[in-house]
């Protein structure tokens, strides 16, 4: 029987690899505000790498992607598209969705409610992001930056394959540079609504972007050609 048009494909989707990570804590800054913040983290899992384009196709039947390979960062997802994929990805598994949608011509001005006891996939919160980036480390870097990181020195101004570069002692790839991670967190409510955190650097950033505790901002509605995002869940699942 032919498949619907735009249909997801019925293939069994890739075993997503993730990693572990310990209770911990970690403080956020904020260079604009000059702020700062400790947050207590329970144990999570993170995915050893950003979703790749085969991945997200697979799930979606979308290739959204301005440069198009399997192996490459999928790119060009708003931060809804980001939340939909995650719980398409749980629905596909038979796991629990994290978010509960609103209707889509509401989700612009509107946030998804996330049950946190919920066993799908998720956007890691902006602190296990710096976490799990940081892996131990206090420094801007994991490493020497061009050892762990796609960026404007060396990327060829465009993407590249995930998992090309260095990991983090964590065993976490792509951290830093290849495509900003878009992950839970409202950046600053009261001056810029329901803007959304993007954490990592990408592929065009300069150096000074690329580090730990860089932080940016865009509307969960935009779709940018260098911002991707990378699974989370809990860590009994």
């Amino acid at each position: 029987m032919n498949q619907p048009a735009g249909s997801p494909p019925t293939t069994p989707t890739p075993r997503i690899r993730t990693i572990f990570l310990p209770a911990g804590r970690i403080t956020l800054h904020d260079r604009r505000t000059r702020r700062s913040w400790p947050v207590e983290l329970a144990p999570y899992r993170l995915a050893a790498f950003p979703v790749t384009q085969d991945l997200y196709a697979q799930v979606t039947g979308e290739r959204p992607s301005t440069t198009h390979a399997d192996r490459l960062p999928v790119e060009g997802v708003s931060w809804w598209d980001a939340v939909r994929f995650c719980n398409a990805l749980s629905h596909r598994e038979g796991r629990t969705p994290a978010y509960e949608l609103p209707a889509p011509n509401e989700e612009a001005e509107s946030s998804p409610i996330w049950n946190t006891a919920a066993n799908g996939y998720r956007l890691p919160t902006e602190a296990e992001w710096e976490y799990a980036c940081r892996a131990g480390t206090t420094g801007p870097h994991y490493g020497p930056l061009d050892e762990i990181a796609w960026y404007r020195d060396n990327a060829r101004e465009r993407p590249q394959e995930v998992g090309g570069k260095r990991p983090n002692s964590w065993g976490l790839y792509d951290m830093l540079g290849n495509v900003w991670d878009w992950c839970w967190d409202v950046y600053d409510a009261e001056v810029y609504g329901n803007y959304r955190v993007l954490r990592g650097g990408g592929w065009f950033d300069e150096h000074w972007s690329v580090r730990a505790s860089a932080r940016r901002r865009s509307h969960p509605t935009f779709r940018v050609e260098d911002v991707g995002f990378r699974l989370a869940c809990n860590a009994d699942h």
